[in-house]
């Protein structure tokens, strides 16, 4: 069901070739939002083409590029930015290698520093603006197994919420993180194939996958689309630093 809760409004989504950052472009759009969906991967973003949306204007953004992001920004002058560019590391913290360790933070945390700075002043210019950051229920909300490098970096967007919200709290600014379970993606189903064969069998690296849900299933790209354009809309006027929790019970137990 489509609609016109964001008419008018101007989002930035990064990571819009698949998965959550794709299903979130579309679904913003079907609110009627003007959509610039980005990544950095034109052949997958490209295929959003396919929806035949209008309101979408696809670009390649680099989110660990200051000057990408900078252009990237001064093109979209977004009211709504969702920041959903990640990667998930696998291991403990006897398995973090400096490198990923800095990969991890320069594209999971500091992309985001990045697009908001770029992205604020125009917000607070037009005196509006709604920012949703990707975290996870592997954050400082819980924490996961094998996902030290990735858990640190959520629990970093978290903090960077709160603290953007607080401080442009009175300046109609608005800053929230989402924070999902085990979501179905492309980016996950590589993670599947991977414990695959370190155990010998797909099925059961995906039914370890699908038994951290206390529901009994991961949740589709469409589900945390929809609060993310909750969280984009004038619905969601009253919130602001919190960590929104969509994750099929898995910390609630």
């Amino acid at each position: 069901m489509s609609g016109q809760r964001l008419k008018g409004k101007r989002a930035l989504v990064t990571a819009a070739g698949q998965g959550i950052g794709r299903a979130s472009a579309l679904a913003m759009a079907d609110e009627g939002a003007q959509v610039f969906a980005t990544d950095i991967d034109m052949d997958a973003l490209s295929t959003i083409r396919e929806a035949n949306h209008e309101n979408i204007e696809i670009f390649e953004l680099d989110a660990r590029s200051d000057d990408s992001v900078a252009a990237g920004v001064e093109r979209a002058r977004p009211d709504v930015l969702f920041n959903c560019a990640g990667f998930v590391h696998h291991g403990t913290i006897l398995d973090a290698t400096d490198g990923d360790w800095d990969f991890a933070f320069d594209l999971n945390v500091r992309s985001m520093l990045r697009t908001i700075k770029a992205a604020l002043p125009g917000m607070l210019d037009r005196g509006v603006g709604s920012i949703i950051n990707m975290s996870s229920a592997c954050s400082s909300v819980m924490g996961a197994p094998n996902r030290f490098i990735y858990g640190t970096t959520k629990a970093a967007v978290i903090g960077l919420t709160k603290s953007v919200a607080l401080d442009f709290i009175d300046k109609g600014i608005r800053c929230n993180a989402i924070c999902p379970g085990t979501v179905e993606s492309p980016s996950w189903l590589d993670r599947v194939d991977a414990l695959g064969k370190q155990l010998g069998s797909r099925e059961e690296a995906l039914a370890q996958f699908v038994a951290r849900q206390p529901m009994g299933r991961v949740a589709s790209a469409e589900e945390i689309a929809a609060l993310v354009v909750y969280l984009a809309s004038d619905e969601s006027a009253f919130t602001t630093g919190h960590p929104h929790i969509i994750d099929g019970g898995w910390s609630g137990q």
